[in-house]
C-alpha cells in the first residue's frame, strides 16, 4: 500500500501556513514555472514522492501542488502551471519573495514495493512532476528494469529535459512522445498510451501520473500488457481544500483524496472513475 501519513506543519495549528523565501525561479515552459522555495521559520516534514503542499500567495488564496523536488536543508521545489488566480500569483513570485506553504499531505509512491522489480512509470503533461522525484529514487538503483513513458502536447511542452538526459545516463529507459509535433521535432508523436500499448512486455508496477481519461487509458494499457491491477497506481485530483480531511470537499467515493490519495491503488478507484465518466 501507499504510505499513509499523517499531516504535520510547523507551529500549532495545521491549516497556518509556513512562510518559506523563493530563492528560485526555473522557467520550464511558457506557462510553468519551478520554484524552490526555503523555509524562513519551522521546516516542514520532507516531503515523500508523490506527496502534495497547501501554498498559500498572501492575499489571493490557498491551492495544493505537488513536490517535485527535496533536499537535505529543508528547502523544496513546486512545479506550477498558471491556470487561474493563485496559480498565476504563485507563478509570478520572484526570487526574494515570501509564499506560504503548510504539509506536506496524503499518500507517496509506494518506492519499496518497486525494488528489484520490472517499473512503469508513465506521465502525462505536468503528471510528471508528481513522478520526479519518484524517478530520482528509483534511478539510482532498485529496480530491475525502470521504463518512463512521457507524454506532452507539443514539444515545447516537455518538461524537465535535464533530468531526462541524467534519468538515461542512469540506465533509465526514457520515452518521449507528443501529441502535435513541430518540424523540429524528431520523437514519436502520439500519446503516452500508444507507447505503453507498444511496449510489448509486462511490468511488475506502474506509476501513473496525467489528465484522469490519459491515467485511464494508461492503466488499461499497463494491465493489457500483463501488469497486476493491484500494481497499478494512479494519482487522482480533486479540490482539496483544507488537506487535512475535514471539508470533505475531496471526497471520491468512500475516499479523502487529500489523505486517501492522491496516490491510490487502481483496482480501489477504477469503478468510481467509471460511475464519474457516466
Amino acid at each position: 500500500m501507499a504510505a499513509l501519513v499523517e499531516p504535520v506543519v510547523g507551529g500549532i495549528d495545521p491549516l497556518t501556513p509556513v512562510p518559506h523565501r523563493v530563492v528560485a525561479v526555473d522557467r520550464e515552459t511558457s506557462d510553468v514555472v519551478t520554484l524552490t522555495l526555503d523555509p524562513l521559520s519551522e521546516v516542514l516534514v520532507p516531503a515523500l514522492p508523490g506527496q502534495f503542499v497547501m501554498v498559500w500567495a498572501f492575499g489571493v488564496g490557498e491551492i495544493p501542488v505537488s513536490v517535485s523536488g527535496v533536499d537535505d536543508a529543508g528547502r523544496f521545489a513546486l512545479t506550477v502551471r498558471a491556470v487561474g488566480p493563485v496559480s498565476n500569483a504563485v507563478v509570478a513570485a520572484r526570487p526574494g519573495d515570501t509564499l506560504g506553504a503548510r504539509g506536506p499531505y496524503g499518500t507517496a509512491w509506494p518506492i519499496a514495493d518497486a525494488k528489484d522489480r520490472d517499473v512503469l512509470v508513465v506521465a502525462g503533461g505536468l503528471g510528471l512532476a508528481p513522478l520526479r522525484t519518484a524517478i530520482d529514487e528509483l534511478g539510482g538503483g532498485g529496480p530491475r528494469r525502470l521504463t518512463v513513458v512521457v507524454g506532452a502536447r507539443e514539444p515545447d511542452q516537455v518538461l524537465f529535459t535535464a533530468d531526462q538526459r541524467r534519468w538515461r545516463d542512469l540506465g533509465v529507459d526514457v520515452q518521449i512522445t507528443v501529441d502535435a509535433a513541430s518540424w523540429r521535432w524528431d520523437g514519436a508523436v502520439g500519446t503516452a498510451t500508444d507507447v505503453v500499448a507498444r511496449l510489448g512486455a509486462a511490468h511488475d508496477i506502474a506509476f501513473v501520473c496525467g489528465p484522469e481519461l490519459m491515467m485511464t487509458s494508461a492503466a488499461r494499457a499497463a494491465i493489457a500488457q500483463g501488469t497486476d491491477p493491484a500494481n497499478v497506481w494512479v494519482s487522482l485530483e480533486r479540490n482539496m481544500h483544507c488537506g487535512i480531511a475535514h471539508c470533505g470537499r475531496c471526497q471520491l467515493g468512500a475516499l479523502l483524496l487529500c489523505r486517501d490519495g492522491a496516490v491510490v491503488r487502481w483496482d480501489r478507484v477504477v469503478e468510481l472513475l467509471r460511475e464519474r465518466g457516466r
